[in-house]
């Protein structure tokens, strides 16, 4: 069981640099995963709207509410990771991806 851990810290090690970029990847992943029902529902309730209306709400959501979000829970999520053993954070990105990617094929997003 040492051994693969050691091993497991040890892939670890290699992604400690990237944690930045892994983290702002699963956070830009469960935005894209979550915009297609919020976007969904802010056409629901804009509907009959004007056009300027309507654009300047998609506007103010895609690119400031989201890039916000990206930017404020990236760091977050990369702090969290960093303070995890290196087996663990290998293992939950992985296993984040895994579920992301599960999640996108049960909604036909892939």
């Amino acid at each position: 069981m040492n051994q693969i851990i050691s091993m497991l810290n040890q892939l670890a090690s290699f992604m400690l640099p990237w944690v930045s970029e892994v983290s702002t990847a699963i956070v830009a992943c469960v935005i894209v995963m979550f915009a297609v029902d919020i976007n969904r529902i802010v056409r629901r309730l804009l509907t009959g709207q004007g056009f300027i209306l309507r654009t300047l709400v998609f506007v103010m959501i895609n690119a400031f509410g989201y890039g916000l979000a990206i930017v404020a829970l990236s760091p977050i999520l990369a702090k969290q990771l960093k303070l995890m053993p290196g087996y663990w954070m290998l293992l939950i990105v992985l296993g984040s991806f895994m579920l992301l990617g599960f999640w996108a094929q049960k909604n036909r997003q892939v």
